[in-house]
């Protein structure tokens, strides 16, 4: 397992830096420039080439890449224009709310999807599957965007029962921590359903087709006639079979929720990465747009280095040494 995990850390590096490479060449070919918003109209072409000057922009685009990159082995993924201050910092700042609301969404997404999935299989062309299988597509087909939008009109609006923005009451006086994680817990109710409904019905349609396939494989017939318990059968047996394909769709979901976010964390205006994200891309913050992403490339290839070890978790029968 270990030299496994030593061989696959490496392999990391060269996907890693292709990732990177296709990044900068995207943003190099986008129109404008990080200092577009920053000039004046009156400004001289002297003036502008001396300010392209001062942000390193007079030099080609693969040499400012690899220095990008060197910097970036030295912890240095740049310095945001606009927050004045390093893109690590900036991350720093905001990823918090995100983490926050992409595991209060995951944890969601994973306590109903896949035991609702597991109730459809078993269930199969019953009135339980069918609800299931309409609520699935539902969640799957509705936009994010117009899904958040109805949440707060009816009940941050009409009722008023949750906030309509934000993660935390400006006017909550209250030095207790549990008020404030309270507060914060309440603030993130509509938005972790928001972003965990696309998923929660993913987890829910591919542990139903797991399920399906596995409960007609011959060994659970065989445990059946054993006259084993009919949960034993379904969650010891058949559920750890047919984990694997949603350890898959789990390993690639956890950064897909990051990038989900965007349109989440832009409804609700909470101050996460997806928010910044959007500032930085109609601001052309291209240094805060590639530490944004490089940290999304990276928490991809860390998920499917997790998947792959989950598979040994789930079936013994994988090795990997």
């Amino acid at each position: 397992m270990k030299n496994y995990i030593i061989r696959r850390l490496i392999q990391m590096i060269p996907v890693l830096l292709g990732i990177l490479f296709i990044l900068f060449f995207i943003l190099e070919q986008a129109p404008g420039t990080p200092v577009s918003n920053m000039m004046n109209p009156k400004m001289t072409p002297e003036q502008k080439a001396e300010l392209a000057q001062k942000l390193g922009l007079d030099t080609p685009w693969n040499e400012r890449f690899v220095n990008w990159i060197g910097e970036a082995l030295r912890g240095n993924l740049g310095y945001s224009i606009n927050h004045k201050k390093p893109v690590t910092q900036v991350i720093g700042d905001y990823a918090g709310a995100t983490m926050l609301l992409a595991l209060v969404s995951l944890t969601i997404s994973i306590i109903i999807g896949i035991p609702a999935g597991v109730i459809s299989a078993t269930k199969q062309y019953s009135i339980a599957d069918n609800m299931l299988t309409v609520i699935s597509f539902i969640g799957i087909s509705i936009p994010s965007f117009f899904f958040g939008l109805l949440l707060l009109k009816f009940f941050a609006v009409d009722i008023q029962l949750f906030p309509l923005f934000g993660l935390r009451d400006p006017l909550l006086m209250s030095t207790n921590p549990f008020d404030k994680i309270k507060d914060m817990a309440w603030h993130l109710v509509l938005p972790s359903i928001v972003l965990g409904l696309n998923s929660t019905a993913s987890f829910m349609r591919y542990t139903r087709s797991s399920m399906l396939e596995v409960i007609k494989q011959d060994y659970i017939r065989t445990a059946r006639a054993k006259g084993l318990k009919e949960k034993t059968v379904i969650y010891r047996h058949a559920f750890r079979n047919a984990v694997i394909p949603i350890i898959t769709l789990l390993g690639f979901w956890i950064p897909g929720l990051f990038s989900g976010a965007v349109v989440t964390e832009s409804i609700f205006a909470l101050p996460g990465l997806g928010k910044i994200s959007v500032e930085a891309t109609l601001t052309r913050n291209y240094p805060l747009i590639l530490g944004i992403n490089s940290m999304l490339a990276v928490l991809t290839l860390i998920g499917a280095l997790v998947a792959d070890l989950l598979y040994a978790v789930a079936d013994p029968r994988i090795r990997f040494d």
